[in-house]
């Protein structure tokens, strides 16, 4: 199967949120463009999930423990652990969630 990104929809999941998501039987990528300031609220689900900066800087806290993340970084969060987030610049992120992040579809 051959995907283009530029052919996938955005769409804006939470304020300042814009995503592009990719589903495969078993995972789901995501990738984000997020505005300066935009915050993702503490939330936790049973997908395993793989935060990669690609551009900016976010700050992320992960089970309590809050580090900030600039371009090359990555967060791993095991399932159920709570997180939330902060963009402090203006981000492109990328995020693999497996299984399949369901409520994205």
């Amino acid at each position: 199967m051959n995907v283009a990104l530029s052919d996938i929809k955005t769409k804006e999941f939470i304020p300042g949120f814009h995503g592009k998501m990719i589903h495969s039987e078993t995972m789901t990528l995501a990738f984000w463009e997020v505005e300066k300031g935009a915050m993702v609220p503490e939330h936790s689900h049973i997908n395993e999930q793989i935060m990669h900066v690609l551009e900016g800087e976010f700050e992320f806290k992960v089970g309590g423990v809050s580090n900030i993340y600039r371009s090359g970084e990555l967060a791993i969060i095991p399932p159920n652990i709570p997180h939330s987030g902060k963009a402090l610049t203006a981000c492109k992120l990328m995020d693999v969630f497996s299984p399949v992040r369901e409520a994205y579809k």
